[in-house]
């Protein structure tokens, strides 16, 4: 049986928490920055946690249990 290979996409986007949980970061700040406010820009700088929603399907692209 062949070892199952890793999503390399999700690999570079996701990381995983001390405790177990998925940290992702937020999308709409890579480019066009200038029409968003510095408030807006600055709420997209920091990291948060995936949704439960789609907690199993970004375990299964990173082979997670």
């Amino acid at each position: 049986m062949p070892k199952v290979k890793t999503n390399c996409a999700a690999k570079k986007r996701f990381a995983l928490t001390g405790t177990g949980k998925i940290k992702r970061k937020h999308a709409y700040h890579s480019h066009i920055l200038t029409k968003k406010s510095t408030k807006r820009k600055r709420n997209l700088d920091h990291t948060t946690l995936v949704d439960a929603a789609n907690m199993r399907q970004v375990k299964s692209l990173l082979n997670l249990r």
